[in-house]
């Protein structure tokens, strides 16, 4: 089952269309990336699905239903700008903010503090959020999106700010929601954040799709046949001539096998030479490569 579909959704602001006939679907337990560059329409897609803004045209379904007003209790939304309001305790904030989402003042209260122990930051309730730095600012901030325990969880940017052990506190903390059955949709320009954190993306430009699919899949489909082959002792001059040489270096070469040929070929005419191989790796492209190439450099706002 999706946790999340987009059929066809279009949404315009005056003359501009910020998002132009995209369709997807997220299936249920995914942690799912949502990327394109800056004035793609990412934020627009982010507003309709969380009932701030609608879409003009188009549906949008949330486990099965038409997205309505009753939807963003079972939503967690942490936004790249934060949110948080300055002179309040941060106590009196998250229980605030847990009551907004439907939590009775007891199970909130019991969720906060679980949640504030398992950071290790109880003493914190009492502080006023404007005391504590961006970093723990952070923490906070993840704890009110996440503690009414939504079904869909969107997170815009969510290591912006931390520091590489508070990223791994919550990457690990993302990890055990969606193990536990949150879906999450994942929006970054860290290609390499989405590579190890995604199981499926979807990137968007001016508005509409551009690729989607499982990332193991997309980084397939724009493989260019090359492999690194690693080896010992002496090269002989001569390689069959369909092989093209991309690059070479101390020991390491990097090769370009023909569309559709078996690289097998390729290791066998290397040992019909007598090069002793000690690696031979198909060299797939980055989710930032394909980024590049699939978009052609980044828009501003």
């Amino acid at each position: 089952m999706n946790v999340l579909e987009l059929d066809r959704v279009v949404k315009r602001y005056q003359n501009h269309t910020a998002v132009d006939q995209v369709s997807f679907a997220i299936p249920e337990g995914t942690i799912f990336g949502l990327l394109g560059p800056n004035g793609a329409g990412k934020t627009s897609l982010i507003r309709i699905i969380t009932t701030i803004t609608r879409a003009d045209s188009g549906t949008v379904y949330l486990n099965g239903d038409k997205l309505n007003s009753s939807h963003p209790t079972a939503i967690g939304y942490m936004p790249e700008e934060r949110g948080l309001y300055k002179k309040m305790k941060v106590g009196e904030q998250l229980l605030y903010l847990a009551q907004l989402k439907g939590l009775s003042s007891k199970k909130a209260k019991q969720e906060i503090n679980a949640w504030l122990e398992k950071f290790e930051i109880t003493d914190w309730w009492g502080k006023k959020v404007e005391e504590l730095s961006k970093g723990m600012q952070q923490k906070i901030q993840f704890i009110s999106t996440v503690v009414h325990r939504p079904k869909l969880l969107i997170l815009d940017e969510p290591f912006s700010g931390l520091d590489p052990i508070n990223t791994n506190l919550i990457k690990d903390e993302i990890y055990q929601l969606n193990q536990q059955g949150t879906s999450i949709i994942f929006s970054t320009h860290r290609m390499e954040q989405v590579e190890e954190v995604c199981q499926r993306i979807v990137l968007i430009n001016k508005g509409k799709n551009v690729l989607e699919g499982e990332v193991k899949d997309v980084k397939r489909k724009y493989k260019e046949n090359l492999f690194r082959i690693k080896y010992e002792g002496a090269l002989p001059e001569h390689i069959d001539d369909h092989y093209k040489l991309e690059a070479a270096g101390d020991k390491e070469l990097i090769i370009k096998v023909p569309e559709g040929e078996d690289s097998n070929l390729l290791l066998a005419e290397l040992l019909r030479h007598n090069v002793h191989v000690t690696s031979f790796n198909e060299i797939l492209p980055t989710l930032n490569e394909i980024f590049i190439k699939q978009v052609g450099g980044l828009t501003d706002e």
